[in-house]
């Protein structure tokens, strides 16, 4: 049987190609204009939210969600908005700037003896002992985040994490699940004997990458663990979504590690709100914040899931913390801004606001900081 060619006709190729015309006419029409963003309404409207809602059920049976502020669902036409309008433009110092990459990891972790201390690896990873026990945040080692490239590499390479760790149990935090923190080979790589910390709803995942103590945690819940170590999960403003999990299927979440001399904070990822001044009135004495810096330009579309520097510096005073540690710039371009970039602006904002220089730890790749 002579198979049927189907050809179209010109009536019905010009209709199927009207839709792609409207759909590239409305992102040129966009790219042509300039968004702007009210600062004061979005403050008004974050601290306008009831801090009883930060206690709230998080589920509505079929999603999580934010009971204080629900988030505003963005279609893909805002995603093609975005990438296709004018963005802020950036001198060539901060397109080019990128903190250094600090050699020999493993024999200045070793030279630290027995002493408690936070190491940056690139992005949300830091590698840290406390109170005697290892610890990794959101474990990314990979050269992309599903499409994002890195621009420096890991301070550290998970050989040397294997060789200093050794038996010792490492305790792994995961914020939520987007690819920039939620690293499949990273966790495969991981010791078998880790212990993961989870998020609501991704258990399964991480025991489908080999790995047989996984831990999920709801906000507000913590846990005893050995060497007098108390973790406690708590609410972070954000959301979660990637290939086979569906949109907010899995929780996000930050984290409270209290050790016998030290408490750190850190804080996964996410947008300014009221939930910061409870956690620093529910846990005093933070001393350490682990805070992102990331992918705030254009305001207009990343402000509900991500703060901007002034943001960042406000949630380090409502947590009341002794120590400010920026986290997730430097490494991958996930907004408008250059990579380098948070770094430059944090400076510029601390110094305009004049406070006081010495609480702001801004670590360099492979940057170790020794906790006394």
């Amino acid at each position: 049987m002579k198979r049927e060619e189907k050809n179209l006709s010109p009536r019905s190729h010009f209709l199927s190609i009207v839709p792609l015309a409207w759909a590239l006419l409305l992102l040129c029409s966009c790219a042509g204009t300039h968004t702007d963003f009210d600062e004061k309404a979005w403050r008004e409207k974050v601290m306008s939210a009831n801090v009883e809602d930060l206690y709230a059920p998080n589920h509505d049976g079929d999603a999580f969600f934010n009971p204080w502020m629900p988030m505003e669902r963005k279609g893909f036409l805002t995603f093609l908005r975005w990438r296709f309008s004018p963005g802020k433009t950036y001198t060539e110092e901060e397109k080019a700037y990128l903190p250094r990459v600090i050699p020999e990891p493993a024999t200045r972790i070793r030279e630290a003896k027995d002493s408690d201390f936070i190491f940056w690896v690139g992005h949300g990873t830091f590698f840290m002992r406390l109170g005697g026990t290892y610890w990794i945040t959101d474990p990314m080692f990979s050269d992309r985040a599903l499409l994002p490239k890195r621009r420096t590499p890991p301070g550290i390479s998970m050989d040397e994490i294997h060789s200093i760790v050794g038996d010792e149990r490492l305790h792994v935090l995961i914020s939520h699940n987007h690819y920039d923190h939620l690293d499949r080979r990273s966790i495969e790589a991981l010791p078998a004997n880790s212990h993961f910390f989870v998020p609501l709803g991704l258990k399964d995942f991480v025991l489908g990458l080999g790995h047989s103590h996984v831990l999920e945690m709801n906000w507000w819940q913590s846990l005893d663990l050995p060497k007098n170590i108390e973790l406690v999960c708590l609410p972070m403003q954000h959301w979660s979504r990637r290939i086979g999990q569906g949109f907010n299927t899995t929780l996000w979440a930050s984290f409270l590690i209290a050790a016998p001399n030290v408490t750190i904070y850190f804080d996964g990822d996410g947008g300014y709100h009221i939930g910061y001044r409870e956690i620093g009135r529910r846990f005093p004495g933070i001393d350490y914040a682990l805070i992102p810096t990331t992918a705030y330009h254009p305001r207009w579309f990343m402000h509900y899931a991500h703060m901007n520097i002034d943001e960042t510096l406000d949630a380090f005073q409502d947590l009341g913390a002794s120590f400010f540690i920026p986290t997730q710039w430097g490494t991958f371009e996930l907004g408008d801004e250059p990579a380098g970039y948070p770094r430059l602006d944090l400076e510029r904002t601390i110094a305009e606001r004049k406070l006081n220089a010495d609480r702001f730890l801004i670590l360099d790749i492979g940057g170790l900081h020794l906790i006394h």
